[in-house]
């Protein structure tokens, strides 16, 4: 159950998001039977209604099986339009992603990313150092480093992905012992987008590279391989800096924007903003934060 029109949003985006993965895999998602709103005028009052699942949500999935069906999603999946996006919002926790339909994988990034910058700056105000650096991976950064996958003859599909995939929104199924997806956020994306909240401080388990060994095992990286690493980095400050926006003062809009100055310093130096350290490199250092669970959603 949700409140208002945003509760409304982000209720409807869950419920589209699970019909599409339950019909690719209808055990690797609780089935979504439907979605709607009371009838008390007073507050708007959504609802989402699901199969139940006595789920285990303290063990890790195991690697192998869990990224192998994770990149079966990612593979069997197929865009209704041929671009990236959906057809209706949807949410990362409480934050509305930027969804309409693209061709291009860089120009559907570049939209999410600044809307997400931009409910950062409504909630934590002002930075101009970061709002430079923002610019700067909209306008250099991300064209340079998404736009190659669509170029010199290499391509993407534009792939169905969970949308906030941490170990907060699986479990295990106490029945079958199977790994299960919930509270999907999804758009059709590039595959590795999937993987960029497992950089991110809030998630513990997938921080650790076997789950990305292994998932890679299954779906390889895209051309130029040598930039995955950067393109993990670059797709984890999205995660970052969405966590900042529903978390006032979180340590991840710092770590957002230390990865924007690395990311500028390699492809697009400028001036006006700091350098990269990676002393409060959570990727470096192993740094992790306990997340919000009680405040609602990440």
């Amino acid at each position: 159950v949700a409140y208002g029109e945003h509760g409304g949003i982000m209720l409807r985006g869950e419920y589209e998001s699970s019909k599409i993965i339950y019909k690719l895999n209808s055990d690797f998602i609780p089935e979504p039977f439907g979605f709607g709103r009371y009838k008390v005028k007073n507050p708007a009052t959504y609802f989402y209604l699901s199969e139940f699942v006595d789920m285990d949500v303290a063990t890790a999935p195991e690697p192998v099986d869990f990224t192998s069906r994770l990149a079966e999603m990612h593979k069997v999946s197929q865009s209704p339009t041929g671009k990236f996006g959906f057809h209706v919002a949807t949410c990362d926790g409480k934050m509305a992603h930027t969804v309409d339909w693209e061709d291009s994988w860089a120009v559907f990034y570049r939209k999410l990313l600044v809307g997400v910058c931009k409910l950062d700056l409504e909630t934590n105000g002002p930075w101009p150092e970061l709002e430079r650096a923002t610019e700067q991976m909209a306008t250099a950064v991300i064209p340079r480093l998404l736009g190659s996958l669509q170029t010199e003859g290499w391509q993407i599909k534009p792939c169905i992905i969970h949308g906030d995939l941490w170990e907060g929104n699986m479990g295990i199924n106490m029945e079958t012992g199977e790994s299960l997806l919930f509270d999907a956020g999804s758009y059709y994306a590039h595959n590795e987008m999937e993987m960029g909240h497992w950089r991110c401080e809030f998630s513990s388990v997938f921080r650790s590279k076997v789950y990305i060994r292994h998932y890679l095992r299954n779906y390889p990286a895209a051309e130029p391989v040598d930039e995955f690493d950067d393109r993990n980095r670059l797709y984890s400050i999205k995660g970052a800096i969405n966590y900042a926006a529903g978390h006032p003062g979180s340590i991840l809009r710092k770590t957002a924007y230390n990865n924007m100055c690395y990311l500028c310093e390699k492809y697009a130096p400028i001036d006006g903003i700091d350098k990269y350290d990676p002393r409060i490199d959570p990727s470096i250092t192993g740094a992790s934060i306990v997340p919000h669970l009680l405040e609602g959603l990440i």
